[in-house]
């Protein structure tokens, strides 16, 4: 078998075995996921005619604020289900399979591969499943064209991609699960940090530029307006920009790490 052959082989073997342990444990799983759902319906239905109203978003309109709302959990479910890859990827490490992988004849990549491509596809159908909650309470993206909904996934997916490679470095970086969880929370708290509840015009002054220059706030500014039909502006080249930057950071440092000699 030529070399790509391998390495398409072993990753799906990698990746079957990481699906097989989402769908056996599947607690951490559901654990992640709860948290924008249960953000979701707080912010809709205790915060939301208060917040419509702050945001001047015409009058206390809930509704309005769902729609506003919606964009930002679901970049903050890609960053929640990710945690979950580095809590992933600092077991293995923990407990001893990598070691053993790195004794076997198996293409090297395979193992890392597996894991970001099983945590792409949980990020993807987080989403759904958030996105389901959305719909179900009024969300509607009526201005939306097909080719908005195919750039919107494709962003979703990007920003999963990008996000994963992060956690899986930091998950090999950390000595147990315990501290993977704890390194990889800036995924999660960095969406609170940007425009996903208020406009980034309703913030302090010295806090604007925390939260406009960050990862998060051009993904949540150019799926807002591929879904919402409100203006994108740089935002899309920005998203696009740090998405492919943070993917590459994060392969780079995975691969140097796992490559690394044990001690």
């Amino acid at each position: 078998m030529s070399s790509l052959s391998l390495a398409v082989r072993d990753s799906s073997t990698m990746l079957r075995r990481n699906l097989l342990h989402a769908r056996r444990y599947p607690s951490l799983t559901l654990n992640l996921l709860l948290t924008p759902v249960i953000l979701l319906l707080l912010f809709v239905y205790i915060f939301g005619d208060v917040m419509s109203a702050g945001i001047g978003a015409g009058g206390a309109d809930r509704t309005r604020y769902l729609a506003y709302l919606v964009p930002g959990i679901l970049l903050l479910t890609i960053g929640g289900t990710t945690i979950g890859s580095a809590v992933s990827v600092a077991t293995d490490m923990n407990e001893g399979i990598i070691a053993r992988f790195r004794t076997m004849a198996i293409h090297r990549g395979s193992v890392l591969v597996g894991h970001v491509i099983g945590s792409v596809l949980q990020c993807v159908m987080s989403v759904v499943l958030v996105g389901a909650v959305a719909v179900a309470i009024g969300f509607r993206a009526t201005d939306a064209t097909a080719v908005d909904w195919l750039l919107a996934l494709g962003l979703l997916a990007l920003v999963a991609l990008a996000l994963t490679w992060i956690a899986v470095g930091m998950g090999l970086s950390s000595p147990n699960a315990e501290a993977a969880s704890n390194n990889a929370m800036p995924l999660m708290i960095l969406p609170f940090l940007s425009s996903a509840f208020v406009p980034i015009d309703a913030m302090p002054g010295w806090f604007q530029p925390i939260a406009e220059y960050q990862p998060f706030t051009p993904a949540i500014e150019t799926l807002r307006g591929l879904l919402l039909g409100t203006e994108i502006g740089h935002n899309g080249w920005l998203a696009v920009a740090w998405c492919v930057g943070l993917a590459l950071l994060g392969y780079f440092w995975s691969t140097s790490l796992f490559n690394r000699d044990p001690k």
